[in-house]
C-alpha cells in the first residue's frame, strides 16, 4: 500500500529565488494508508473523457510561472471560468486575480493541498510547480524539496482522489550519454542536474502509479518554451526569450551560450495547445504516458540571423556561462516526437520565422523595432 507523505504546517521562511516559486519548509512525516482497490476504482471513474461527463474541475499549481496563466486562459475558455483554479504561493498581479479563481497553495503543505482538492471537487491537476535548471544547481536542497517532495504530495493526492494528473518533463531529463540528434522517447537517461534528475524521477513515479494504482498520469517532455509576456526564469534555454526583449529595446544582446549550441524550442501557444490535447486524448490512444513534443531546433547564431531580417542593425555578442553551457551540451539537440504525432495527432504551428515575427510583434510595439519600421 502506498505511503502518503504529509507535511505539517511549520514555521516557514520565504525563500523566493528568480525562476523559483517555492520556499523551504521544515518537514515532519506521517503516513496514511490508501487502498489500491479504491484508488484504481476512482481513477477509472475520473479518467473518462470530459465530454462524457461534466466539464473537468482543474487545479493548476505553480500557476504564476511562464505557463500557468496562459493555460488557465485556454482552459477557462473551453471549460468555463469557474472550473479552472490557478494557484501559487505568491501574490498574483491584479489582472490575474480578477481573471478567474485564484487560491493560495503550497505543494509542500500536504494538508492544505488535499483540502483544496476535496473542497473544490478537483478532477484534473496540472502540476507546474518546479525549480528550474540553473536555479536548481545554485540551490540543490530547495530543488530537491520542491521538485521531489512536492511531487510525492501531488502523486499521493491524485491517486487517492482519482485525478487526471499532468506533470511536465523537459529536455533536461536527458544527459550526455543519451542520443542527442534526434532524442527518442525511450533511451538512456542520465541527467547531470538536480532539475533533470527530479524530472526523470517524476516520469518514473508517475508511470509507476499509473501501472500500480491506475492513476491517470500524463506527461510531456517540453523543449525550451518561448513566450513574450514572461521574463526569463532561471532556465538554460531562457536566452531565447531574453534575446527578443534586448533586441527590441536596444538592438543588441549578450548570449551566455556558444553560437552553435543547438537546442529544441517551441512557442508557448504550441506548448499550451499540446498540453490540452494530451489531457483530452482518450486513454486508448496513449501508447505511453510520457511523450516528447517538438516544434523547431536552432542555435543562438541561427536565431540571431533570423532576427537580423527584422532588425538589420541587431548585434549579438557572447559571454559564455560555463555552468549553463555544460547543461546545454548534455541536452538533446533535437527531439523525436513521432509517437506524439502518431498517437494523438500532435502537430506544431510555429517554425523559426513565425516565432521571430510573432515575438517581435508582441514585444516591439514601443521599441526600436517600431521606430525602425
Amino acid at each position: 500500500m502506498p505511503v502518503i507523505r504529509a507535511l505539517t504546517k511549520a514555521a516557514k521562511q520565504a525563500l523566493l529565488t528568480p525562476g523559483c516559486r517555492h520556499r523551504t519548509t521544515a518537514i515532519a512525516v506521517r503516513t496514511i494508508s490508501i487502498s489500491p482497490r479504491q484508488v484504481t476504482s476512482d481513477a477509472s471513474f475520473h479518467s473518462v473523457s470530459f465530454s462524457e461527463t461534466d466539464h473537468p474541475k482543474v487545479l493548476i499549481t505553480g500557476g504564476l510561472g511562464q505557463l500557468g496563466v496562459g493555460l488557465a486562459k485556454i482552459l477557462r475558455k473551453r471549460f468555463g471560468n469557474n472550473n479552472v483554479i490557478l494557484s501559487d504561493i505568491r501574490k498574483p498581479p491584479s489582472h490575474v486575480f480578477h481573471s478567474g479563481p485564484f487560491i493560495y497553495s503550497d505543494i509542500l503543505d500536504y494538508k492544505n493541498l488535499r483540502e483544496i482538492v476535496v473542497n473544490n471537487r478537483i478532477t484534473w491537476l496540472v502540476h507546474y510547480s518546479a525549480v528550474l535548471s540553473a536555479v536548481g544547481e545554485a540551490n540543490v536542497q530547495l530543488a530537491r524539496e520542491v521538485n521531489i517532495t512536492g511531487l510525492h504530495n501531488i502523486l499521493d493526492i491524485a491517486a487517492e482522489h482519482g485525478l487526471r494528473l499532468f506533470v511536465p518533463s523537459t529536455i533536461g531529463a536527458f544527459g550526455p550519454t543519451s542520443p542527442r540528434d534526434p532524442t527518442p522517447d525511450l533511451c538512456v537517461q542520465r541527467p547531470r542536474t538536480i532539475y533533470g534528475v527530479s524530472k526523470v524521477h517524476a516520469e518514473l513515479m508517475g508511470e509507476y502509479y499509473h501501472h500500480r494504482y491506475g492513476l491517470d498520469f500524463r506527461c510531456l517532455r517540453y523543449p525550451g518554451i518561448i513566450s513574450a509576456d514572461s521574463q526569463p526564469g532561471g532556465g538554460t534555454t531562457d536566452y531565447a526569450v531574453a534575446i527578443f526583449h534586448d533586441a527590441s529595446k536596444n538592438g543588441k544582446f549578450e548570449c551566455n551560450l556558444k553560437p552553435g549550441t543547438r537546442l529544441p524550442m517551441m512557442y508557448i501557444d504550441d506548448c499550451l495547445r499540446a498540453t490540452l490535447e494530451v489531457m483530452e486524448a482518450p486513454t486508448e490512444q496513449l501508447s505511453m504516458r510520457t511523450y516528447n513534443i517538438n516544434a523547431m531546433s536552432f542555435s543562438p547564431e541561427e536565431l540571431a540571423a533570423e532576427l537580423k531580417k527584422q532588425i538589420p542593425d541587431f548585434q549579438i555578442t557572447y559571454n559564455i556561462d560555463h555552468i549553463r553551457q555544460a547543461i546545454a551540451d548534455s541536452w538533446p539537440m533535437n527531439f523525436d516526437d513521432s509517437n506524439a504525432r502518431n498517437d494523438w495527432g500532435w502537430k506544431h504551428d510555429y517554425d523559426l520565422p513565425e516565432l521571430v515575427t510573432t515575438m517581435l510583434n508582441f514585444i516591439g510595439s514601443d521599441s526600436r523595432l517600431a521606430h525602425t519600421n
